[in-house]
């Protein structure tokens, strides 16, 4: 078993190629990265993550505010990324309620094994419920799906897609966003996620050709309808 047993770690960062390399060492130690360079954006992708490695020097909102309305919002652990070195920079990550605190340039063996190190100190988060949608029946931790009782099989990123549109219901993702949010990618990928979208409504809908649950909005993207009383 790798360390990360498919936790998710949320990846705050502007820097491109910096962040495609964590996620890359992250991913090989077991852990679901998902990748944001935009402090928004941030917040509303940190209650589904388990751990934020955020970039204290963001463009827009900085890596300061964005610690702390996390603070104000959760108990998410958060480990601070940061060109700035001194001591006085250290301890004020600290006092905003960063967990840990790294400084560039660093290892990102080195940043795992503090992503570990932080995980096992903070301890598990309380188990989510089951997600409950109509006949639909999902167990977030067992990574299960059921639909009048009987299991779905689902592929990984199909079961994301599904709990990441149930935890969404009524809001309209283009496929740029759902890319971003659920696949973790920046770019390109379309055609995978009109893909998995065909894919999981053969599985969770009634007619998947007429969809009631994951329905299309034309010229945007998609949304997750919840069933009528």
């Amino acid at each position: 078993m790798t360390s990360g047993d498919g936790r998710r770690v949320l990846v705050v960062e502007d820097d491109a190629t910096l962040a495609e390399v964590v996620g890359v060492y992250l991913g090989r130690a077991g852990y679901a990265v998902v990748h944001t360079a935009d402090g928004a954006e941030a917040l509303e992708l940190a209650p589904d993550a388990d751990l934020v490695v955020l970039d204290l020097m963001l463009p827009g909102m900085d890596g300061r505010e964005v610690c702390r309305r996390l603070r104000a919002a959760g108990t998410v652990p958060v480990i601070m990324l940061t060109a700035l070195g001194s001591s006085a920079d250290r301890v004020l990550g600290l006092e905003l309620g960063a967990d840990d605190y790294v400084t560039k340039p660093f290892s990102p063996r080195e940043l795992v094994l503090r992503v570990d190190a932080v995980l096992r100190r903070t301890g598990p988060r309380a188990a989510p419920a089951p997600i409950l949608d109509g006949d639909l029946a999902v167990d977030v931790v067992a990574r299960t799906a059921r639909r009048e009782g009987a299991e779905l099989r689902l592929t990984a990123r199909e079961f994301d897609l599904l709990v990441f549109l149930l935890r969404h219901p009524g809001q309209v993702f283009t496929r740029d966003e759902l890319l971003r949010r659920v696949w973790g990618w920046s770019v390109g990928g379309h055609a995978t996620v009109t893909s998995h979208v065909r894919h999981l409504r053969e599985k969770v809908e009634a007619r998947p050709s007429r969809p009631d649950r994951l329905v299309t909005v034309w010229g945007v993207g998609y949304r997750w309808e919840r069933p009528s009383a």
